[in-house]
């Protein structure tokens, strides 16, 4: 695995390289030895806060971690990462598949806001494929966000799936009037 690891105010000393590395580096089975591994450290006030983005098969791994010590937020990265990956290699063998096919995002650079207008401040792009809703809901929950914009594979439509706040998914397809 290659690690590539930024601080954002704060200076990534041998020893917090080495923390992330072997704790990070406990994780090397389930990935290619290519694989890369961008992990991001930053400090904001009292906050410690780590951010570890794994991009595979053209999925994206992703977990970010705060908290008051910066070694408690890589532990803490490290297991949520490792929860992440089995339960994704669970659904994936249980709907006997070797993942979708949602490419890797790419983000935008971010734009002033002027007082009192509404305006847009990032834009992300990204390559799509067609999936299934199914397949969008895992790629939802390896990226930690609560809804998912994807192109449905069974209507050929732009749809977005949700978390429910009881913990089931919904399905917004749009309808032309």
């Amino acid at each position: 695995m290659k690690f590539i690891i930024i601080g954002k105010n704060i200076d990534v000393t041998p020893g917090l390289k080495d923390a992330v590395e072997s704790k990070l580096g406990k994780l090397q089975r389930y990935f290619t030895p290519d694989t890369e591994i961008h992990v991001t450290l930053s400090v904001q006030k009292e906050h410690q806060k780590i951010e570890v983005t794994i991009p595979v098969k053209g999925n994206i791994i992703r977990s970010e971690q705060e908290s008051d010590d910066m070694y408690v937020s890589i532990d803490l990265v490290e297991e949520v990462i490792e929860r992440q990956l089995r339960k994704y290699k669970n659904k994936l063998v249980a709907k006997n598949q070797e993942g979708s096919n949602f490419s890797k995002t790419l983000f935008e650079t971010e734009e002033s806001i002027e007082d009192g207008e509404v305006k847009i401040v990032r834009t992300k792009r990204f390559g799509i494929k067609p999936m299934y809703p199914e397949d969008a809901c895992v790629q939802m929950e390896l990226l930690g966000h609560n809804f998912f914009v994807f192109f449905n594979a069974e209507n050929e439509e732009v749809n977005v799936v949700y978390k429910r706040k009881d913990g089931s998914y919904g399905l917004i397809e749009p309808e032309f009037s």
